[in-house]
C-alpha cells in the first residue's frame, strides 16, 4: 500500500491512500472518480487546474466531456457544504478550470474546526507517523471477516448480519493459533466494492472470509467462502439453510470449518470455548445484537436505546453475562461523554453491572475489561485494573481493542514503558485504527520522555479526531518538555506547545488538563500571573485531584511566594493523582526552589521510579544533592541528564529556568555547575 501523507481542510480529512474523506469521525462516501477530482484539487492548492489538466489526471483511459468533470463538482460542492457563489473549497475560474482555495495540512501540523486567525502554526519537522508502506504476513494463519452481505431486502435486518460478523470475528480472535483483524477494520469495507487482494494488502493477511446473509420467516441461509488472497483461490465454500432456533449452532459450524480448513491447532480450553454460547435465547440474542447497533451510533439518543434492548435481553436470559456488561458500558458511555445528570450514579452502575457479568460468567474477556476500567477509573486500584486487562488479553489473543485496553490501563498506571507494545500490537490487528489508539502510543512515549515520538504519533491521532481533545494537550505537553529539556530542534520555541493548547481550548475550554498545561508554558514563559491564574483554574476545575495543587506550587515556588508554595505541596500530597507519581515532580521542584532540599527528595526519587526518562526531574535532583553535599549522588544524577541528552547545555537552561529571583536562578546554575554539568 503506497504511503502518502492526510490532508485537512477543516473540518474535512482527506486520505489518498485509502480513498477515504471524512468530517470529524463520519466517512462520507464518495464515487471514485468524484474522490479522485477531490483528491487532485486538494493536492494543488491555490493553483489553477485547467479543465484539461483535470481530465487527464482523472480520465485519462477514456473520452468524456466537460459535463462529466462539471457533474464531479457539483457532487463534491453538495457533500462538503460549498456555495458556488461564495465558495470556501472549490472556486470557479470562469472559462479555464478550478481552484480549491482552502488551507490545505498534513501531518506536519493539526487542525480543528474554529478560527485560528490570531494563532501561530508552527512549522517544525517533527517526524511524520503514518502507517508502514506494507504490513508482512504474520507467521501465523491471518484472516479477515469481512461484513456479510444483507440479501434479505429489508434494512431493519442490518444488524442481524452485523452481529453475525461480530460473533465470527468474537469467536476467531479468542484463538491464540490465528491472526484476527479487528472489528473496525473489517468493517471499513462494508459496502464497498473490493477485491480480496485489496484487503489482504491493505490489512497485512492471507485469508479472507465473507459471505451474505438471508434472515427470513423464522430461517436463515448463509452463503460463506473462504479465499486464500495470495493465490485467490477457495479454501473452502459453503451454503447453509437452517432455523433461527438454530443460530447458534450455525455459528458454531461455520467457525469449526474454518479452524479446520486453516488446520489451526487448539487447546483444549480453547476447544470447550468455542461450542459454549452465553445464552440459549434466540430471542435474548437478537435483542442483544440490536443493542450493539445503537451502541456503536454513539449518540445519547442511540444509547437509551441500546440500554433498552440490552434491558430486554436480560429479561429474557437473567444469566446473560454480556448484555449485562454491554448495559454496563452505556452507563460508561453517559458518563465519558458528559450526558449523564448523576455522573457519580453511572459509574457507581458501570461498576455494579460489571461486577454482575464476572460473577456469571468470567471466562469472557470483555467483563475482564470492564472491570479493568471500574479499577481504574473507580476504585483508582492501578495495578489491579492491569491486571483485570493481561486477564481478558489472555482470553482473547487477537482482540486489538482488549490490547488498546491494556495499554490505557498501563499509562494510567504509570507504567508506560510496558504499554508500547500492546497497543502497537493493536494497531496490527486494527490497521485502520481509532485516534484513542494512536493517542494512547503519544502519551507512551511522552511518558518515557521520546517527545520527538510522541509528537508525530498524537498528530496522528489529532488527524483521526479533530476534536480529540486530550491528544491536543498531550502534544502541547510533548512540545514544552521537549523544549525545556533541549532535546527539540534548533531554535525551537515555546509557541507550538501555546498552539496546540490554545487548540485544545477551542475543542473543549472546560476539560480539566487545559488551564494545567497553559499555566506551566505561562510559566516558562515568565508570565507569572497569569501561570498563575491558570493553575487556580486548574484547582479549580479538579479540586480533588493531586496534580493541580502540585502545578501551582511549582508556579509558587518559582515566584518566590515559598510559604504559600509549601502550602500547596502540602495539600497536593493529601490527594491522590490521576496517574501515579505525575504530581510528585512538581512537588520536588517546589521544594528544592524553595530550599527545602531534605523534603524534595523522597516525592523526586518517587517520581523517578515510575518515570526514569524524564530529564527535568534528573536535573532537579542534581540540584538537590549538590546543594545538600553529596556530591556522589549530584554526579549520578548528572550523568543522568547527560544520557538523556548529550548536548545539555547549562547557558541554555539558565535562559529557559523559570526561577524569578536572579540570586536564586543562580544559585540553581552554580549547584548544577557543581555535579559536573557545563
Amino acid at each position: 500500500m503506497a504511503s502518502a501523507p492526510l490532508l485537512f481542510f477543516p473540518p474535512f480529512r482527506l486520505d489518498p491512500v485509502n480513498e477515504r474523506l471524512w468530517r470529524a469521525e463520519h466517512e462520507i462516501p464518495l464515487r471514485p472518480k468524484t474522490f479522485a477530482v477531490l483528491r487532485y484539487l486538494v493536492e494543488h492548492p491555490e493553483q489553477l487546474v485547467t479543465k484539461e489538466a483535470l481530465l487527464n489526471a482523472v480520465w485519462s483511459e477514456t473520452v468524456v466531456s466537460d459535463v462529466v468533470p462539471m457533474g464531479c463538482i457539483r457532487d463534491l460542492r453538495k457533500v462538503l457544504g460549498d456555495d458556488a457563489r461564495a465558495p470556501q473549497f472549490i472556486q470557479t475560474v470562469h472559462r479555464r478550470g478550478y481552484r480549491f482555495i482552502a488551507k490545505v495540512g498534513n501531518g506536519q501540523s493539526s487542525v480543528v474546526s474554529r478560527d485560528t486567525a490570531k494563532i501561530h502554526t508552527p512549522q517544525l519537522a517533527t517526524g511524520n507517523w503514518q502507517l508502514p508502506t506494507s504490513l508482512s504476513l504474520p507467521d501465523k494463519p491471518s484472516i479477515v471477516v469481512l461484513p456479510f452481505v444483507n440479501m434479505s431486502n429489508d434494512p431493519e435486518q442490518e444488524y442481524f448480519n452485523d452481529g453475525m460478523t461480530d460473533t465470527l470475528i468474537t469467536d476467531l480472535s479468542q484463538l491464540s493459533g490465528l491472526f484476527v483483524i479487528a472489528r473496525n477494520s473489517a468493517f471499513t469495507y462494508k459496502g464497498k466494492a473490493v477485491t480480496v487482494q485489496e484487503v489482504s494488502k491493505e490489512l497485512g493477511v492471507r485469508y479472507v472470509l465473507e459471505g451474505s446473509l438471508q434472515k427470513a420467516n423464522n430461517r436463515v441461509r448463509i452463503n460463506v467462502q473462504l479465499i486464500d488472497a495470495t493465490t485467490s483461490g477457495h479454501v473452502w465454500a459453503e451454503r447453509f439453510d437452517r432455523e433461527l432456533q438454530d443460530i447458534f449452532a450455525l455459528q458454531d459450524e461455520v467457525t469449526q470449518h474454518v479452524v479446520a480448513a486453516l488446520q489451526v491447532q487448539l487447546t483444549a480450553r480453547e476447544q470447550e470455548r468455542l461450542v459454549r454460547r452465553t445464552t440459549a435465547s434466540v430471542e435474548a440474542y437478537d435483542a442483544f445484537l440490536l443493542g450493539r447497533a445503537y451502541y456503536f451510533r454513539y449518540t445519547k439518543e442511540a444509547t437509551t436505546q441500546a440500554r433498552e434492548m440490552f434491558e430486554r435481553a436480560i429479561a429474557l436470559d437473567p444469566r446473560y453475562a454480556d448484555a449485562y456488561v454491554w448495559l454496563g458500558y452505556t452507563h460508561w458511555l453517559e458518563w465519558n461523554f458528559g450526558w449523564s445528570a448523576t455522573p457519580t450514579h453511572s459509574l457507581e452502575r458501570f461498576a455494579e453491572l460489571a461486577h454482575q457479568a464476572m460473577t456469571l460468567d468470567d471466562s469472557l474477556p470483555v467483563p475482564h475489561m470492564a472491570l479493568g476500567a471500574v479499577h481504574l477509573y473507580v476504585d483508582r486500584q492501578f495495578d489491579e485494573g492491569v491486571t483485570e486487562f493481561q486477564k481478558a488479553v489472555s482470553l482473547a489473543p487477537n482482540n486489538a481493542d482488549v490490547y488498546w485496553g491494556l495499554a490505557e490501563g498501563l499509562n494510567t498506571a504509570g507504567r508506560s514503558a510496558e504499554a508500547v507494545e500492546p497497543i502497537r500490537t493493536a494497531m496490527r490487528l486494527n490497521p485502520h485504527y481509532p485516534a484513542p489508539y494512536s493517542y494512547n502510543l503519544g502519551w507512551a512515549y511522552q511518558q518515557t520522555g521520546q517527545y520527538t515520538q510522541a509528537i508525530a504519533i498524537l498528530q496522528d491521532a489529532i488527524s483521526r479526531n479533530p476534536n480529540f481533545v486530550v491528544a491536543y494537550v498531550f502534544l502541547a505537553l510533548s512540545y514544552l518538555q521537549q523544549w525545556h529539556s533541549q532535546q527539540g530542534p534548533p531554535g525551537q520555541t515555546l509557541e507550538p506547545a501555546l498552539a496546540e493548547i490554545q487548540r485544545a481550548l477551542a475543542v473543549n475550554a472546560s476539560y480539566y488538563r487545559n488551564p494545567r498545561v497553559l499555566g506551566s508554558i505561562y510559566l516558562y514563559q515568565q508570565q507569572y500571573e497569569q501561570a498563575l491564574a491558570e493553575m487556580e483554574r486548574a484547582v479549580a476545575l479538579a479540586p480533588t485531584v493531586a496534580e493541580g495543587y502540585a502545578a501551582r506550587a511549582e508556579v509558587l515556588s518559582c515566584m518566590g511566594r515559598t510559604e504559600d508554595a509549601l502550602e500547596a505541596a502540602a495539600q497536593a500530597l493529601r490527594l491522590q493523582a490521576r496517574v501515579p507519581n505525575t504530581h510528585l515532580g512538581s512537588i520536588g521542584l517546589a521544594y528544592a526552589v524553595a530550599g527545602h532540599y531534605e523534603e524534595a527528595i523522597a516525592p523526586l526519587e518517587q517520581y523517578l521510579t515510575r518515570y526514569p526518562n524524564i530529564l527535568s526531574t534528573h536535573l532537579t535532583l542534581a540540584v538537590v544533592y549538590s546543594e545538600l553535599g553529596q556530591a556522589a549522588e549530584a554526579q549520578k544524577e548528572a550523568a543522568e541528564v547527560l544520557r538523556l541528552n548529550p548536548h545539555f547545555s547549562l547557558e541554555v537552561h539558565k535562559q529557559r529556568m523559570p526561577i524569578k529571583d536572579p540570586a536564586m536562578l543562580e544559585r540553581h546554575i552554580a549547584a548544577l555547575r557543581k555535579a559536573g554539568l557545563k
